[in-house]
């Protein structure tokens, strides 16, 4: 496959707003339009519930995870798979994953996610004991803050410092992982504010300005 195509193929897979499409289909509603706005996990924690949720930020990891894991494959011959080249090559697909996730054409490019879910998935299916370690400082900053914008934030920072460790500072992963931290930061800029003036909502609780 062209690798221009399969590009395009990754940016598709991160268009498809499952957080869009469960609240279309379970309560006739656009999540763009209750709660933060955002069609991330933690608005439908928030509209829908803990088990939809679940299922939609699994979707939106799988719209990292699979394009990062399989498109290689397809573009590269046999010989590449493994090496550095391959590695730009997945990252380049995850994202364009968080790109579609961020600006779904499916949604006329208006009202996506944070693209804290997609990212995850990307690393996930390249470096996944770094994202474990990363998720689990996500969860334990989530029970002691209760915070999603500040746990999504220190595991953004967390990710690219671990990678270092583990695979190398100039490694393609790490390179793309602090690409990927300064995206989230700015995609949480609001957040920030709030966090700062302390007039951020905490996670369970109703609200018009949380999000992931």
């Amino acid at each position: 496959m062209n690798g221009m195509i399969a590009l395009a193929v990754a940016y598709l897979a991160g268009s498809i707003p499952a957080a869009y499409i469960a609240g279309r289909a379970l309560k006739g509603i656009d999540l763009r339009t209750v709660g933060s706005g955002n069609l991330g996990a933690t608005n439908v924690y928030r509209v829908l519930g803990a088990k939809v949720a679940a299922v939609v930020f699994a979707v939106d990891m799988l719209k990292g995870a699979l394009p990062a894991a399989l498109l290689p494959a397809v573009v590269l011959p046999p010989e590449q798979l493994g090496t550095d080249t391959a590695a730009w090559w997945a990252l380049a697909f995850g994202v364009a994953a968080i790109v579609g996730h961020a600006k779904p054409i499916f949604l006329l490019w208006k009202g996506g996610g944070k693209g804290v879910a997609t990212a995850a998935g990307i690393f996930a299916a390249l470096a996944p004991l770094p994202l474990l370690i990363a998720l689990a400082l996500f969860v334990v900053v989530l029970w002691r803050t209760g915070y999603v914008s500040a746990a999504s934030l220190v595991a953004a920072t967390a990710l690219p410092l671990l990678l270092g460790g583990f695979v190398g500072v100039s490694s393609p992963l790490t390179i793309v992982a602090v690409l990927i931290a300064a995206f989230v930061f700015w995609s949480h800029r609001t957040n920030i504010r709030r966090l700062r003036d302390g007039t951020e909502h905490r996670f369970g609780r109703k609200s018009s300005g949380e999000g992931a």
